[in-house]
């Protein structure tokens, strides 16, 4: 993949390593829990395990199928994380009774329902940078107030794509009906690695796209796009553009739909909605017009259920501090469900992060 970034700035070189003591993640829930119910909440923290591996612990103690245990998302392993979980309550007793030298349970309390796949509002990070020097925390100074200001590109991270960043390649062999996959959750994973990828390379494109848009006249441009809205796109203030024809949704949440090149523009300025972006397959909206020229290539219609997904989002509660003595750079920051914080590591590094 040729990741594009936003930013402007030359590469920057600090240390990120993803572990316990410098990447903590806390999950932001959907909803207040109700106090009443059958099932029991449990706020866990953990490190060096990941959800799955969490989950698999608790479900030997208890000997019960991990099936049964609810989770609104998985966490990375290689941090300390901090996330509701849900288990019948007829388990409360033993649960109470548990330790373990990685897990700790934070706070109990009853909710009517499991938790599900995707309940969570996103999640607030602490990361902690290394050997920063002066002049490199200036930069990454102004980086953060850059993405508090305008936002930044939504790609998938490197974590999508697995160990040997090959997950995709399989996932397309898989659709292309010359791989066999017998784990159906293997399969599923291969093919959500494949739709990413192809995302990633749309949010990329657009970028450039955007690039020339800002740096090019309106004649320099028709020499490379045979668009109508060219001077439409150069007014435009933001450095992401929205075109014509563009899948959009409210944001942070909402629905999906098309709206008029004008008033789509005044709202994405608000933080009112936003662009979205093809995870190709079956049951998805599809772009329209000239924001279609940049999705055709992936309108693949995959035999597989498709989606929409935010090409910007606009991480909150941005703070930086640096630490001079100790050559840290601090970051707190929250991102909504399905983000990643390294993509914003990234962002502002201006290089893979892994």
């Amino acid at each position: 993949m040729n990741r594009e970034y936003f930013l402007t700035h030359t590469p920057l070189d600090f240390h990120f390593k993803q572990s316990p003591r410098d990447f903590v993640v806390e999950e932001i829930p959907l909803y207040e829990f109700s106090g009443v119910g059958e099932h029991l909440v449990i706020f866990v923290r953990k490190k060096d395990l990941s959800t799955w591996d969490m989950c698999s612990i608790l479900a030997n103690y208890l000997g019960i199928n991990a099936r049964e245990i609810g989770y609104a998302g998985l966490k990375d392993k290689n941090a300390l994380t901090k996330q509701y979980i849900s288990i019948h309550k007829k388990h409360e007793d033993k649960l109470r009774a548990f330790e373990h030298e990685k897990i700790k349970f934070l706070s109990f309390e009853y909710h009517a329902n499991k938790i599900k796949l995707g309940h969570l509002k996103g999640n607030r990070f602490f990361v902690r940078l290394k050997k920063v020097n002066p002049t490199t925390s200036s930069i990454i100074s102004q980086a953060v107030k850059s993405i508090k200001k305008l936002g930044m590109p939504n790609f998938f991270g490197f974590q999508r794509f697995g160990t040997d960043n090959d997950n995709y390649l399989k996932g397309k062999e898989i659709l292309e009906g010359k791989r066999k996959e017998k784990n159906v959750k293997l399969k599923k994973l291969y093919i959500n690695s494949y739709q990413s990828f192809l995302f990633n390379n749309w949010l990329s494109e657009r970028i450039k796209f955007s690039r020339v848009i800002e740096s090019f006249n309106e004649d320099e441009i028709k020499t490379l796009y045979d668009f109508k809205y060219i001077k439409e796109y150069k007014k435009q203030k933001h450095p992401f553009k929205v075109l014509d024809g563009d899948v959009l949704m409210h944001y942070p949440y909402g629905r999906v739909f098309y709206e008029e090149l004008d008033k789509a523009v005044e709202r994405f300025d608000q933080r009112d909605l936003s662009i979205t972006g093809l995870l190709s397959g079956k049951k998805s909206y599809i772009a329209k017009d000239e924001a279609y020229f940049f999705e055709k290539d992936i309108d693949l219609k995959l035999n597989v259920d498709g989606a929409r997904r935010y090409a910007w989002i606009y991480p909150h509660d941005v703070e930086y501090e640096y630490k001079e003595n100790e050559a840290w750079g601090e970051l707190h920051f929250s991102l909504p469900k399905g983000s990643y914080a390294t993509v914003l590591l990234e962002e502002i590094a201006k290089r893979e992060i892994n």
